[in-house]
């Protein structure tokens, strides 16, 4: 069965944040439900006894951990901030214990980033660039550059398999025609919404809030949507009439992939 779980929802920060005692950090702490890790998906596809995971923050063997896993030899990385590759060093070193190599498939300035930040990181894994179309697990996948704000930028991926359609956007926000075109069509979209409305100027900003992916979603019209990359702006518990076919994805929740 093709399915996908959400390791985490968080956006850089994560939630609790550590100097905040807002509701909802003070929720997580409480109950837990707004807890938050840095956002991150496992991909369990038919056929492959081994998942294989899209990005890979600081909170990595946590994740792992939950998730009862060992090892996954192969991730796919949207973007070089640390919240999106906080965790390499230690996946990297738990490559080195068990002997074998990891597989790391970015865009090629991602990659050249990754290497100038951690240049030993390449005696534990093969560095694969996905510029060009690449197939990882039977999924067809296609990256591109998206805007990511104030932030420079990040990728997103499209993956299609056996007729479905999905595509995972975390860190992007007033994208242009040519970087939506990869979004329509779409059995799912999994879309990065750091606030319900963000009140900061918008010069410096980097995802889009939920009333503004609304109003992207109405163009694009996915079948599916689910909101992560959630920042302690936002809680669970509370109703955001977010509209047919919109959820906000919460930690270990698991989405079919198939039609």
């Amino acid at each position: 069965m093709n399915q996908l779980t959400f390791l985490g929802t968080g956006d850089a920060m994560g939630v609790p944040r550590v100097y905040c005692d807002c509701s909802t950090c003070t929720e997580a702490r409480i109950t837990g439900i707004n807890q938050r890790r840095r956002s991150s998906v496992l991909i369990h596809s038919d056929g492959v006894e081994e998942p294989f995971m899209i990005d890979c923050g600081p909170d990595w063997g946590t994740q792992m951990e939950a998730q009862n896993l060992r090892m996954v030899q192969t991730i796919l990385i949207t973007h070089a901030h640390f919240d999106h590759i906080g965790g390499l060093p230690e996946w990297a070193d738990a490559c080195r214990w068990l002997g074998v190599k990891g597989n790391l498939y970015a865009p090629r300035e991602v990659i050249a980033t990754i290497q100038g930040q951690f240049p030993w990181l390449d005696r534990h894994m093969n560095y694969m660039e996905t510029d060009d179309d690449i197939e990882v697990h039977g999924w067809n996948i296609h990256s591109w550059k998206v805007c990511h704000g104030k932030n420079g930028y990040s990728y997103a991926y499209r993956l299609e398999r056996d007729g479905f359609h999905w595509a995972y956007c975390s860190d992007a926000i007033d994208l242009k025609a040519e970087e939506k075109k990869p979004l329509h069509g779409l059995d799912l979209l999994i879309l990065g919404t750091s606030f319900v409305h963000e009140l900061a100027e918008f010069s410096t900003r980097s995802v889009y809030d939920m009333r503004e992916a609304q109003e992207l979603l109405q163009e694009l019209q996915p079948k599916r949507t689910y909101y992560t990359h959630m920042s302690h702006d936002v809680d669970v518990r509370q109703d955001y009439h977010l509209g047919q076919g919109i959820t906000l994805a919460l930690t270990g929740m698991k989405v079919s992939l198939e039609k």
